[in-house]
């Protein structure tokens, strides 16, 4: 993942195209019906989806393109239902899976069509395959799995099987957290506008309006990163994080954990303790500020885990939401429709959490 750029600033232009492709459709839609209440998901998932497909696949989607579209919704619906009480329970009791109605029937079905969608990529990749000349991490896969075979290595780990495991993880990670921390943020600017006022007056005083957002504006831009962190902290897009298990038996804290144990850290509650946070369920960027305006970092602020395990993604995804969030506040007003309920605060609880679906209306800046 390195080599094509996982966490580096060479990412930055493949993010940057995203951007582009969001700032054309929303001037085209102001143009064509002036402030009308838009639906942001769809643009901004095909978007963050866009970067980490680069990555695996090499590839870049439309966000028109229907079949990548079905895609998308297809993983939002599985993250729902598969915590899912009665899905659960295929944990315990796997011929669950195979029952034909319910939650069961409609969870094979999105990981049917799912599995059906990225295994023609690996079929493709392998029937194309250069390899002095990888185009992405399935090449670079598929070139070490042959090598291995060529080899006589019978008990590689590397198979297509793995493969596809791997792709998976990686679109749906890469895709849904990333996408919904961007929604989460975007939706709060909208219910607070004083403080995205703030957030833009920061950055026309530091990038002006010129000029794109880089990387490199990150460290100018503590007020911008303080209100990026406090919404993650407010919605964490993994609420339970993702299920760990004890490697060996361990006490902790007067409590005996045998190996094997399965692990569920509660990041949630973290970010809601009152004994680590002051006022918890209120929002306060300024919480991650000191009193001369710098960025405060705090270490029970871990919306992507912590330790060994950490997420993988954790760099790439701080770039796209910087880049993402920043760039459109510096070029568009997000607003909530007038007379209309107020959003519900409270998401869609799945494997992740996503924000309950809404519509602003966007207005560009200048």
């Amino acid at each position: 993942l390195r080599s094509f750029g996982l966490g580096k600033l060479s990412l930055e232009p493949c993010i940057l195209q995203g951007l582009t492709s969001i700032k054309t459709e929303l001037l085209q839609l102001y143009k064509e019906s002036g402030v009308i209440g838009v639906d942001l998901a769809p643009l901004i998932r095909n978007a963050v989806s866009n970067v980490i497909c680069s990555l695996i696949l090499g590839q870049r989607f439309d966000y028109k393109d229907c079949e990548f579209g079905n895609m998308l919704s297809l993983m939002d619906r599985g993250l729902e239902i598969s915590v899912n009480s009665a899905a659960v329970l295929i944990n315990i009791f796997p011929l669950l899976y195979y029952l034909p109605f319910g939650v069961f029937k409609e969870l094979r079905q999105v990981e049917g069509e799912i599995t059906a969608f990225l295994k023609r990529f690996i079929t493709k990749h392998r029937e194309t395959l250069d390899p002095d000349n990888p185009r992405d991490l399935v090449d670079m896969y598929l070139i070490e799995m042959l090598a291995q075979q060529a080899a006589g290595e019978k008990d590689s780990s590397f198979t297509e099987d793995y493969l596809f495991y791997i792709i998976g993880d990686l679109f749906i990670a890469g895709t849904d957290t990333t996408a919904n921390s961007v929604l989460w943020v975007l939706l709060y600017m909208a219910l607070y506008p004083d403080t995205q006022d703030r957030v833009q007056a920061e950055i026309d005083a530091v990038v002006g309006t010129q000029r794109d957002l880089s990387l490199t504006d990150k460290g100018s831009l503590p007020f911008t990163e303080a209100t990026i962190m406090e919404v993650q902290r407010l919605t964490v897009a993994v609420p339970l994080a993702i299920p760990h298990m004890a490697s060996e038996t361990t006490e902790f804290r007067g409590y005996t954990i045998p190996k094997g144990t399965v692990i569920v850290p509660n990041l949630w509650s973290v970010h809601r303790d009152p004994t680590l946070w002051d006022d918890p369920d209120t929002f306060n960027p300024e919480r991650f500020l000191d009193d001369e305006g710098n960025l405060l970092r705090k270490e029970c602020f871990i919306p992507f885990g912590i330790g060994r395990r950490v997420c993988m993604g954790e760099q790439l995804a701080k770039m796209e939401l910087f880049l993402t969030v920043s760039s459109l506040l510096q070029a568009f007003r997000f607003r909530l429709p007038e007379g209309t309920p107020l959003p519900s605060l409270n998401g869609r609880f799945g494997l992740t959490l996503a924000p309950c679906p809404y519509t602003v209306c966007v207005s560009p800046r200048r």
